[in-house]
């Protein structure tokens, strides 16, 4: 298919030209199958006084967890990418469905449809190991949410998961997984659990966007879609799946925020199936990390300007070697965050690295996010208006504004 290639200038002329896209590979059937829905998954950790409470560090024994995504392409068959990255053991699951949501835990009746790995409905998925399901006969439309009951019959171990999200997810004790009605799904956080993909059957290209919390949507309203990342998907009218972890870093990893950027590059963008363009913001909690204490910011040790480029190089090296364009995203106004991110030597390496960003010519295109943000009467801050209450993060109109921009 061909693509009108999309560039955000804001103030930078770039000129717009014509590209081709490549399909999904085909499988031996003839489906091409593309990432439709995505997330990124971390090692487990407990909640916070700022996300909720979590289900990870204990994991689960006799549950049915209840998923609701939206997918953001159309298909006729879809499957589901399950991990057990993190896990210790071998993580048992002795059944799945995916049904249409009608809200909530709440699905369509005669919507939802049993899931199978290789024939069979039982799987074992090794530590450190990914599992693709076999496909399931579903017209789906974009932009529509999907709810995803997974049956875990015994004691996981600490369960390997998305900390931050902008949804809602459920579990019920013992087998709920063809329940329609939401009352035995009593239970609810704001986190996934081992689910990392959904795909559908589409000759289209897949658009991921990695990176921080300004991909993972912190600041923009729960389970509204708001994200600049969702609305991308609804104006470019492509797949696009979400691959940020709010506190990711590009050349350290986290007990709390994932593992370096670098690290799961391939994992998260390069392995889903249709990918030909990523967008990339990285490089916030590199530079501001060092003046923050507490174990999750560990390692906490100052990087330069030519490491998080060298780090930004190997990331669009990787991805151009697959055949994967790639998007570079300006680093947001960090100077008034309740985060003790702003020193002037930060502020002179975010930006050096937003030069190097809009003009140093590796990235295919650039996102000006910092200059969508930007408050004009006071420069290197963020409008007012545009900032969510811990004044680093865009609100909804902030997250608006970047989408816009793009």
């Amino acid at each position: 298919m061909r693509l009108r290639r999309w560039v955000v200038a804001a103030g930078v002329a770039v000129a717009s030209m014509t590209v081709t896209v490549p399909a999904a590979t085909a499988d031996a059937d003839g489906a091409h199958w593309v990432a439709a829905w995505g997330a990124a998954m971390q090692r487990p950790t407990p909640g916070t006084e700022d996300n909720g409470p979590n289900w990870s560090v204990k994991g689960f024994d006799d549950h049915t967890v209840r998923q609701v995504v939206r997918v953001t392409a159309a298909g006729s068959r879809v499957r589901i990418r399950l991990s057990n990255v993190y896990g210790t053991k071998p993580l048992a699951i002795a059944g799945a469905r995916v049904a249409r949501s009608a809200g909530g835990a709440l699905v369509w009746p005669g919507s939802s449809r049993p899931v199978t790995f290789a024939g069979k409905q039982a799987a074992s998925i090794p530590p450190g190991k990914e599992l693709v399901s076999d496909p399931v006969a579903l017209n789906v439309s974009p932009m529509e949410r999907l709810a995803v009951s997974i049956r875990v019959p015994a004691a996981t171990g600490p369960a390997t998961f998305h900390r931050f999200t902008t949804a809602t997810s459920y579990r019920a004790h013992g087998d709920h997984l063809d329940d329609v009605a939401v009352k035995a799904f009593g239970e609810a956080t704001q986190s996934w659990y081992y689910l990392t993909g959904v795909e559908v059957d589409n000759p289209g290209g897949a658009v991921v966007a990695f990176g921080d919390s300004l991909i993972d949507g912190v600041g923009s309203t729960a389970g509204a879609d708001v994200r600049f990342v969702d609305q991308l998907a609804e104006r470019l009218g492509l797949p696009v799946v979400n691959a940020g972890i709010a506190g990711s870093r590009l050349l350290n990893a986290s007990s709390c925020y994932g593992d370096k950027a670098v690290d799961r590059f391939r994992r998260d963008v390069l392995d889903r199936p249709g990918v030909t363009r990523v967008i990339i913001h990285l490089g916030a909690n590199d530079l501001g990390y060092p003046q923050v204490g507490g174990a999750c910011a560990k390692p906490n040790r100052k990087v330069s300007v030519d490491q998080l480029i060298a780090g930004y190089r190997a990331l669009i090296d990787a991805a151009h070697a697959r055949g994967v364009r790639v998007t570079g995203v300006t680093i947001l106004p960090l100077r008034g965050s309740l985060f003790p991110f702003w020193t002037k030597e930060v502020e002179a390496a975010r930006t050096a690295v937003n030069q190097w960003i809009r003009t140093g010519g590796a990235y295919d295109a650039v996102l000006d996010a910092d200059r969508a943000m930007a408050d004009p009467a006071a420069p290197g801050t963020s409008r007012p208006g545009y900032l969510f209450m811990d004044g680093l993060h865009p609100n909804d109109a902030g997250h608006y504004a970047i989408a816009a921009a793009g």
